[in-house]
């Protein structure tokens, strides 16, 4: 009996890239939010509620998603949200 290995591309509910929208990095769908402004939130000790409280636009569910997303491209992520802390540390 042979077995196959294939690779399924992960797809997301919530989340797209859009060419000229935040440098074609994934977005929350219908939102200009970025996976990494949730993720820098939650990185500096916010919660699901707190980031729902600080971005009303996004319910639960896209928060959860976005740390999903954040699980599977952590190294681009970790990466955006450290130049984001970069750019707001220079403009401060």
């Amino acid at each position: 009996m042979a077995y196959y290995l294939c690779m399924i591309e992960q797809s997301y509910r919530y989340i797209v890239a859009v060419d000229g929208i935040r440098s074609g990095r994934p977005i929350v769908e219908g939102t200009r939010i970025g996976v990494h402004d949730v993720i820098g939130l939650y990185i500096n000790g916010a919660t699901v509620d707190d980031i729902t409280r600080e971005l009303p636009l996004l319910s639960r569910a896209q928060v959860y998603e976005c740390l999903a997303y954040y699980e599977d491209h952590r190294a681009d992520i970790d990466l955006w949200v450290a130049e984001q802390m970069a750019d707001s540390e220079r403009t401060e």
